[in-house]
């Protein structure tokens, strides 16, 4: 069982910066993906960002050039580094990993005043 705690949410001015953090349980040298999820209220969960067992990175076009995901997996971690914050990014951000099966956190809220 893999827990992943998720922190570094909360409210930030628009044009802003927020670097959320996810802490796995174990080591993350043999997951397939790590990922950022993020769900705004009325709205289906979407990608934000993925990092893939190879280093190849995904990034929903809304986020395309604002977001980096990165992870140290000497510590276990996974980031996401979100600058140029817009309205429109406030959600619940989770993090998930795959690793044979599929596990998610918590969720930290994301919110962004205009």
């Amino acid at each position: 069982q893999v827990q992943l705690v998720e922190s570094g949410g909360g409210l930030v001015q628009a044009g802003g910066s927020l670097r959320l953090s996810c802490a796995a349980s174990t080591s993350i040298f043999g997951f397939s993906a790590m990922a950022w999820y993020r769900q705004a209220p009325g709205k289906q969960r979407e990608l934000v960002a993925g990092v893939y067992a190879n280093g190849i990175t995904k990034y929903a076009d809304s986020v395309e050039g604002r977001f980096t995901i990165s992870r140290d997996r000497a510590k276990n971690m996974v980031y996401l580094q979100m600058n140029k914050l817009e309205p429109e990014d406030t959600a619940v951000y989770t993090c998930y990993a795959r690793a044979g099966y599929e596990y998610w956190g918590q969720g930290t809220q994301v919110t962004v005043s205009s």
